[in-house]
């Protein structure tokens, strides 16, 4: 009996996880792409741009379905793309030069 009752305590535990996780990498993910559109994203690095942006809807939309997984994978593509998106605005504005994005996302 004492077993039963730690298993489903720890279950428990664990099923609050997977929202507060996908939570915290969609915030991570907003912030990088509210970052990337201060950097003038939109305009300088139209695909990471995008990518950023398809990807944190794809996340909204899995962790919709509770699929938090499949949200925290998405939302940390995003992350990426807009960072990228960022970094590569910011290059272009300067007129710096840097190579192609990576096809692989």
């Amino acid at each position: 009996m004492k077993r039963l009752l730690v298993l489903v305590a720890a279950a428990g535990a664990l099923a609050g996880c997977g929202p507060v996780r996908s939570t915290s990498h969609l915030l991570d993910a907003e912030v990088q792409i509210q970052a990337a559109r201060t950097a003038g994203a939109e305009k300088l690095a139209p695909y990471e741009w995008t990518a950023a942006n398809l990807y944190i809807h794809k996340a909204r939309e899995e962790v919709s379905y509770s699929d938090y997984q499949a949200g925290v994978d998405f939302a940390e593509k995003a992350a990426r793309f807009a960072a990228e998106a960022r970094q590569r605005a910011m290059a272009n504005a300067n007129g710096d030069e840097l190579p192609p994005s990576s096809p692989n996302p």
